[in-house]
C-alpha cells in the first residue's frame, strides 16, 4: 500500500504524463463535449481509486490504458441504460474542435479528425478500443497486452475494424 502522499504524486504525474489518452478515449467512447468531460473525471476518479493496487508489475502506461478503457466501456453501458436522446445535433458534434490543438492545427484536421472518432464511435467496444491503442502507436503484442488477446488475435480484429473504418468512410466519400 502506498502512503497518501506518494499515491497523491503518482496520480498528479500520470494525470499529466497520460492526459491525452483519457482525452482521446474520452472522445472515443462519448458523443458530446459535456459527455466526454463527464467520462474523462470518471477515468479520473477511477484511476484514483485503482491506484492502491498498482503493483509495478506493468508500465505504468498499461495500467493507466487499462483503468481508462475499462472505465469507458462501464460508462457506456450504463449510459446505454439511460434513456437516449434524440441524436439532433449529430453533425455539430462530430464537427466539434479537437480536444488537444497543436501547432499548425487547421479546421480541416479538426473536422477530419471529428469525422474519424464519428466512424469509430460506431464500432463495437471491442473493436474501437484496439483502433484507439493502434492509432496510440502500440504494437500488436502491446495491443494484446493490454486487452488479453493474442498478437493474432489483434491483427485479425484490428483488420476487421479498418476494413469497417474504410467501408464508412467511402460512404462519406460517395455521398459528396
Amino acid at each position: 500500500m502506498i502512503a497518501n502522499r506518494q499515491r497523491e504524486a503518482r496520480f498528479k504525474d500520470w494525470l499529466n504524463e497520460y492526459r491525452g489518452i483519457f482525452h482521446r478515449i474520452a472522445r472515443a467512447y462519448a458523443w458530446t463535449p459535456e459527455d466526454q468531460a463527464d467520462l474523462f473525471q470518471e477515468m479520473a476518479a477511477q484511476l484514483w481509486r485503482s491506484l492502491p493496487g498498482f503493483k509495478a508489475q506493468c508500465q505504468p502506461v498499461t495500467w493507466v490504458y487499462r483503468v481508462c478503457l475499462n472505465t469507458a466501456l462501464g460508462w457506456r453501458r450504463d449510459s446505454a441504460r439511460q434513456p437516449a436522446f434524440a441524436k439532433l445535433d449529430r453533425e455539430r458534434i462530430d464537427l466539434a474542435p479537437a480536444v488537444e490543438p497543436r501547432p499548425g492545427w487547421t479546421y480541416e484536421n479538426d473536422e477530419l479528425l471529428a469525422r474519424l472518432y464519428a466512424h469509430i464511435r460506431e464500432l463495437p467496444a471491442g473493436e474501437r478500443s484496439l483502433v484507439l491503442l493502434f492509432l496510440d502507436g502500440l504494437s500488436y503484442r502491446e495491443i494484446g497486452d493490454l486487452t488479453g488477446l493474442t498478437e493474432n488475435h489483434v491483427g485479425v480484429a484490428l483488420s476487421r475494424a479498418r476494413q469497417k473504418l474504410a467501408a464508412s468512410f467511402k460512404e462519406v466519400r460517395d455521398e459528396l
